[in-house]
C-alpha cells in the first residue's frame, strides 16, 4: 500500500514503520494518524515478528502538528480531548497489546506526543544526539499519551515532575542513565545497533516475549500473589509450545535454536 506520511515495510521478521514528514519534524497530523492505524492493522499476521518505529531527517517526532487545521472542522479551537480519544490513546493501546516486541529507534529530537509515544514501546534506543522534551507546559497543556502514567513510573516522581513542568530537553545520555529508555548509543553506530536488535528480536521466541510484555504490563495492576499466579498460568502454556521444545532440544544439543515464534 502507497502512504504519504510513513514508510511501511516489512521483511525477514522485521516489520519497520518511518514517521515520514522530514519538514515538519514527523509531527502527527490527521493523514498519519490514519495511515499509521493502517499500517498496523494486520501486523500481527505479516509474518512480522518485531516492530522498530522510528523517523526520517533529523527528527524522531515533534508531537502534534499544531498546524494541523484538519484537526478542526472550524476556525474554533480544536477539541484536544476528541483528538486524543481517536487518535493518540488508540495508538498507545495498540503499541502496547502488539504480540510482538516494538522497538523505539529515537533518531533525533522526541518532544511532547512524539516523547510519550516511545515511551509506550517497549525497547527505546537513542542516538546519542537525540533528546527527549516533554513540551506540554509550553502552551499550557499536561504530558498525555500515557505520559503521566509511565513517567512516574521510569524515573520517579521528582524527576516526572520536572520534566513536565520544567520542560527541559533531556539528553539521551542522561534519558538513559535514569532508565527512562534502555540504551543510549554514538549516532554513527545508531542504525546498525537498531538493526542488530530487530534482527535478534526477529529470531527470538516470538511467542514468549509477547507473553513477558504482557506480564510486565499488568503487573501494576496486581499484588505480588495474584502476579504469581499470572506467571504460573503463562509459563504452563507456554511450556506446551513449540518454542519451548526447541529450545530445550538445542540446548541439549548445544546448537543455536530455530525458533519460529509458535
Amino acid at each position: 500500500m502507497s502512504y504519504e506520511t510513513i514508510l511501511f515495510h516489512v521483511g525477514d521478521g522485521v516489520a519497520r514503520l518511518t514517521l515520514n514528514r522530514p519538514d515538519k519534524l514527523n509531527s502527527f497530523n490527521t493523514q498519519m494518524h490514519a495511515e499509521i492505524r493502517q499500517a498496523l492493522t494486520g501486523l500481527a499476521s505479516s509474518g512480522a515478528r518485531v516492530l522498530v518505529l522510528t523517523g526520517a531527517g533529523r527528527g524522531f517526532c515533534a508531537g502534534q502538528d499544531l498546524g494541523d487545521r484538519a484537526a478542526s472542522e472550524s476556525a474554533e479551537a480544536p477539541d484536544l480531548g476528541e483528538s486524543i480519544e481517536k487518535n493518540y490513546n488508540p495508538l498507545v493501546l495498540a503499541l502496547q497489546s502488539l504480540p510482538m516486541p516494538v522497538i523505539a529507534a529515537v533518531n533525533g529530537v522526541a518532544a511532547g506526543a512524539g516523547a510519550n509515544i516511545a515511551l509506550a514501546c517497549d525497547l527505546v534506543i537513542a542516538a546519542r544526539s537525540a533528546s527527549f522534551i516533554q513540551a506540554f507546559s509550553k502552551i499550557g497543556l499536561i504530558p498525555d499519551c500515557g505520559g503521566t502514567w509511565s513517567l512516574p513510573r521510569l524515573v520517579g516522581s521528582a524527576r516526572a515532575m520536572g520534566l513536565t513542568m520544567l520542560g527541559h530537553k533531556l539528553p539521551a545520555e542522561q534519558a538513559a542513565a535514569w532508565g527512562l529508555i534502555w540504551q543510549c548509543v554514538e549516532d554513527a553506530d545508531f542504525a546498525g545497533t537498531v538493526d542488530a536488535l530487530a534482527q535478534q528480536l526477529a529470531s527470538a521466541p516470538t511467542r514468549c516475549l509477547a507473553a513477558t510484555k504482557s506480564a510486565i504490563l499488568g503487573s501494576w495492576r496486581h499484588t505480588l500473589a495474584e502476579q504469581l499466579d499470572v506467571e504460573r498460568d503463562m509459563q504452563r502454556e507456554l511450556g506446551r509450545s513449540a518454542d519451548f521444545v526447541e529450545g530445550v532440544a538445542a540446548f541439549g544439543a548445544k546448537r543455536a535454536p530455530r525458533f519460529t515464534g509458535r
